[in-house]
């Protein structure tokens, strides 16, 4: 192999349109421009999403979605997730290690969805009334 013979991969290389260069090219005279307008100019463009004039798409569309701060922080979690926490007892620091919550929350409620098959002991979280029903239905405890 030698430097001479060295040639760019067969396609990688694409030839330029070769504009104005007479009636014979396809691509004399408008040069692909077209007749005449803003882009038909040299140097006349305009900014991403101009319509012409005419409300834009970004802001023809409402506005939607919210989330406040607290919460970010906060989670709900599913009678039916807790089937599959093997501790006995739950709180914060057993749902982190099961990768039921994101590190960074501070509060979790625990919800009436889905079936507890086991009884397990609740330290720490809170707990609506149709999930400590069920709970204690399955013989377990909510603590405080």
């Amino acid at each position: 192999m030698h430097l001479n013979t060295i040639q760019p991969a067969p396609g990688s290389k694409k030839q330029s349109k070769r504009l104005g260069r007479g009636i014979g090219s396809g691509k004399g005279k408008t040069c692909g421009r077209g007749h005449k307008g803003q882009k038909a100019r040299a140097g006349g463009y305009h900014k991403v999403g101009f319509e012409g004039g005419q409300v834009p798409l970004q802001r023809r569309i409402p506005k939607s979605g919210f989330r406040s701060r607290p919460a970010l922080l906060r989670e709900e979690i599913y009678l039916s997730d807790l089937n599959g926490i093997e501790a006995d007892i739950i709180d914060m620091t057993t749902l982190l290690e099961s990768g039921l919550i994101r590190f960074n929350t501070k509060d979790v409620k625990i919800i009436a969805s889905g079936e507890l098959t086991r009884a397990i002991t609740i330290r720490g979280i809170s707990v609506s009334a149709g999930a400590r029903q069920a709970i204690e239905a399955a013989k377990g405890k909510v603590e405080a």
